[in-house]
């Protein structure tokens, strides 16, 4: 019957060639890796995990870890990535809602995690950045030839938590197929062969690094630069060498303040993409006069992996995500009504296809709620499609700003400030109004020395926007509250300012 993930990730790759280079040089064939992977899946099956069972693993990113996201397809478990970022109080929700058969933590956590495991009836294993752990010590006395356990395309690969912002996190269930087939798709959009070289400097407990990048370079049998995080010294370092980067916005910013990204140090580069948050327009166009390249960017989420791209081939263009993937279908919708809308208008994005998700974990009346009749997921990403067939995403459905009765979607607010001289950029938010039900409010910031006031900025709207949608408040922030891959916390600006027209009763 095979495991029907695994199987077309061993079919891809010539065992001999390179798969990983770490930043000290040493390098991991497709071999070696095969041979952990079932070193570290016959470990997991020593200590107990069955087909099905959850592995909740907690680690700092490395190879190793990467070793047994692998491990756990090949054992019919169901892996479980969580942020390194969380606390033990979050670790207890997802653990007692989750219910692993194991944990795998770094040595340091292992004492904080112990009770929290113990009390939910699950193992604990540690595993650190240098290949060290006790899960790792089991491992080296496994066979390496490990009998992959059978899976099939709707068998469960991987469960990840939303982000939570608002309510509890809820638990994406991914099937193998959800996962094998958004990369196959995306390894024949972006033209992914054996002859790249990735820049992997994601975290990979993220679908854009474990996903997309690592599953893509699998299944292109490819190699990848493998860097514990994001350092612009390192990439530009390694751009010489390489063919792709995949990137959050940050990235890119980050990249255009460094002295030694030029064209001649990008001369190899075939492809630049850039997502999990919004690309600014302004980033775009001086990425692409600095490099020459034109940076791609998509548009996905945990549920779904990727549902739309920029091409390859014709015209990436700067705030669009462009068009659905194959075998994606999507559409804008009324938020209340579900009537599909026309080109141009602005509504709920839905998707259906392969790579939609079977639903949240044990929220089996929160699943039913974001489908519709006919299949079609409810991202709660407001968006259009233009006249190209070029798709938009707006802002969230919760960022929406209701404000004397009008909607106002706040990216057409932030596309008109962010153009302004000496702002860096903005973040529109809702904000309790005692007139107005709520405040239409920009937090913005600003180059350092530019002459930007909250005057100048309102007096500049003026004429570019209705008056219902200009801000009644502007506030400057040295910088915007983000989360690991780069987007904009407006939840977090929305509690920061919570009180701002009740504290100063501007209308």
């Amino acid at each position: 019957m095979g495991n029907h993930l695994f199987d077309a990730i061993r079919a891809g790759v010539d065992p001999h060639a390179t798969f990983i280079e770490k930043p000290d040089g040493t390098v991991i064939t497709y071999a070696e890796a095969l041979a952990l992977s079932g070193q570290l899946a016959a470990a997991l099956v020593s200590l107990g995990v069955q087909p099905d069972d959850r592995v909740a693993v907690q680690v700092e990113k490395s190879p190793e870890a990467l070793m047994l996201y692998l491990a756990c397809v090949r054992a019919g478990a169901i892996y479980l990535p969580l942020n390194t970022g969380y606390t033990l109080a979050e670790l207890d929700y997802f653990i007692g809602d989750a219910e692993p058969a194991l944990v795998v933590v770094t040595p340091e956590t292992e004492a904080g995690i112990m009770p929290i495991a113990t009390a939910k009836a699950a193992k604990v294993a540690t595993l650190d950045d240098r290949g060290g752990g006790s899960l790792m010590a089991l491992a080296q006395s496994q066979d390496p030839d490990f009998a992959d356990r059978a899976r099939l395309a709707d068998d469960l690969a991987a469960i990840l938590y939303t982000s939570g912002t608002t309510g509890r996190s809820k638990g994406a269930m991914l099937s193998h197929d959800n996962l094998l087939s958004n990369a196959l798709t995306l390894k024949e959009y972006w033209r992914f062969s054996a002859r790249d070289r990735l820049i992997h400097a994601l975290p990979i407990f993220h679908t854009h690094g474990l996903f997309v990048a690592s599953n893509v370079t699998m299944l292109s049998g490819a190699s990848m630069a493998f860097l514990p995080k994001f350092d612009a010294d390192q990439v530009v370092r390694l751009l010489p060498s390489s063919t792709v980067l995949m990137g959050v916005p940050t990235f890119y910013v980050r990249l255009l303040q460094h002295p030694g990204l030029t064209r001649e140090q990008v001369s190899s580069m075939r492809l630049f993409v850039s997502g999990s948050a919004p690309l600014l327009a302004e980033t775009h166009r001086q990425f692409e006069t600095v490099t020459g390249h034109a940076i791609l960017e998509r548009y996905g989420m945990t549920e779904t992996n990727m549902n739309t791209s920029n091409p390859y081939d014709g015209d990436r263009i700067a705030g669009t995500v462009g068009f659905p993937l194959p075998g994606v279908s999507l559409r804008v919708a009324d938020p209340e009504t579900g009537a599909v809308l026309a080109a141009g208008e602005t509504g709920m994005i839905e998707v259906k296809g392969p790579n939609v998700f079977k639903g949240y974990w044990r929220m089996p009346e929160k699943t039913a709620a974001e489908f519709r009749a006919d299949g079609y997921f409810i991202t709660g990403d407001l968006g259009l499609i233009d006249a190209r067939g070029y798709v938009q995403i707006v802002g969230r459905g919760k960022d929406l700003i209701i404000s004397g009765g009008y909607n106002i979607y706040p990216k057409e607010v932030e596309t008109e400030i962010d153009q302004m001289d000496g702002v860096v950029e903005s973040a529109v938010i809702g904000v309790s109004h005692p007139d107005f039900g709520e405040g239409v409010t920009a937090v913005v910031v600003k180059k350092p020395g530019a002459a930007v006031t909250e005057e100048t900025i309102i007096s500049a709207l003026q004429d570019r926007l209705a008056k219902y949608k200009q801000p009644k408040r502007v506030v400057f922030v040295d910088d915007l509250p983000r989360n690991t891959m780069g987007k904009v916390q407006k939840n977090s600006l929305r509690q920061t300012y919570a009180d701002l027209y009740q504290a100063d009763g501007s209308a």
